[in-house]
């Protein structure tokens, strides 16, 4: 097992967070059981946690230092409790709690289970995982990442409701409905169908039609009001990144939700790995190979990806199209030119929030 001279001296609490009640157990850096409690979702049960976890560290002469599986959701107010208390709180993907269960002997699952797992993998990745913070830039950050969300869900449910009307326009109008207008979800059009209806059609189709059209006029402003909301933000929190060609406001609220404090990134490489965006090696003898990986923050990913494509696009950046060309010149196929023009961007992206500068449009890319 992993160990450091700083693990040596450390008692890892590892806690499994729940809607009303989170398990911590904590373990030595030999994986030794120390304590464990099962605690409610409120203050006072909180500062009750430290107590005990400090109690436990102090006898067997050790710093306590907490781990939690999810600090976004259900964990987060627990996790602020903590970082306000001066304790240091670390964040554990799941995935590497779910990945230690898999290689057991028993994959038993339990709460005291998933919090000894969170404990373990803190003991075995202690140099690695990230730690978990309170700034102004991440609460600011947090914000920004909330409406992005809701944002992006009013999208998924209006593409739901497009499938849904282009069934039952067919049904009340036969395939001609897609010849009257341009597009059939323009408000224009929206309105049409709620006015227009063929006396044959039959009422219950055309309530359920009526139904999904007003609910898509909403959404329309729903969304609108919610993407002149992260411009605002934006713009009260000073950032730089719509400055960048390729990033229009919905981009760079992902970008931001999704990184928060930039001051979590030591460098672009480790914001470029968090991405998923940084080429895993899969070498062997001298084959030297680098390929893409699936890991890494796929949300975060996406944007950059995104980003990518609008700057080759016809309208986008010229020296970004000229750093396309010149990778696919040195042999690389459009995808893996497509893919290191990402991973430049990230560069980008890091220095733009590290230092808070606007976008300067280079003649070419390195």
């Amino acid at each position: 097992m992993h160990t450091t001279s700083v693990g040596a001296s450390t008692l890892f609490v590892g806690v499994d967070v729940h809607k009303e009640s989170h398990t911590a157990v904590g373990l030595t850096a030999f994986g030794d059981k120390i304590f464990e409690v099962t605690i409610s979702d409120r203050a006072s049960a909180f500062a009750s946690l430290v107590a005990q976890a400090n109690a436990a560290a102090d006898q067997e002469n050790l710093t306590a230092r907490f781990g939690l599986e999810d600090v976004h959701s259900w964990g987060e107010r627990l996790a602020s409790f903590l970082c306000e208390a001066g304790q240091t709180v670390v964040a554990v993907a799941p995935v590497l709690v779910e990945r230690a269960r898999k290689r057991a002997t028993h994959p038993e699952k339990n709460d005291s289970l998933d919090a000894r797992g969170v404990a373990e993998v803190m003991i075995q990745r202690i140099d690695t995982l990230p730690a978990y913070t309170v700034t102004e830039e991440s609460r600011r950050a947090k914000h920004v990442r909330e409406l992005s969300l809701d944002r992006e869900w009013m999208v998924k449910e209006r593409a739901r409701l497009k499938n849904q009307l282009h069934v039952l326009l067919y049904r009340i109008h036969t395939s001609g409905y897609q010849a009257m207008f341009k597009s059939p979800f323009a408000r224009k059009a929206l309105r049409h169908w709620l006015r227009s209806v063929p006396k044959n059609a039959e009422p219950v189709v055309v309530r359920r039609m009526k139904r999904a059209v007003r609910r898509l006029l909403d959404l329309r402003d729903e969304i609108a009001e919610l993407e002149n909301e992260l411009a605002m933000l934006l713009v009260e929190n000073k950032s730089t990144l719509p400055t960048l060609s390729g990033c229009g406001v919905v981009i760079a609220a992902e970008i931001i939700g999704e990184i928060g404090d930039i001051a979590r990134f030591r460098s672009p490489g480790a914001l470029a790995k968090y991405a998923g965006c940084a080429p895993r090696e899969h070498s062997s003898g001298k084959t030297i190979r680098w390929r893409k990986t699936r890991a890494g923050n796929r949300r975060l990913n996406r944007a950059f990806h995104r980003m990518a494509l609008s700057q080759i696009s016809r309208s986008g950046n010229s020296a970004a199209k000229h750093y396309f060309e010149k990778k696919i010149r040195e042999g690389k196929t459009k995808a893996q030119a497509l893919v290191c023009l990402r991973r430049h961007l990230v560069n980008v992206v890091w220095m733009m929030l590290k230092h808070q500068t606007e976008f300067r449009y280079p003649q070419k890319m390195a």
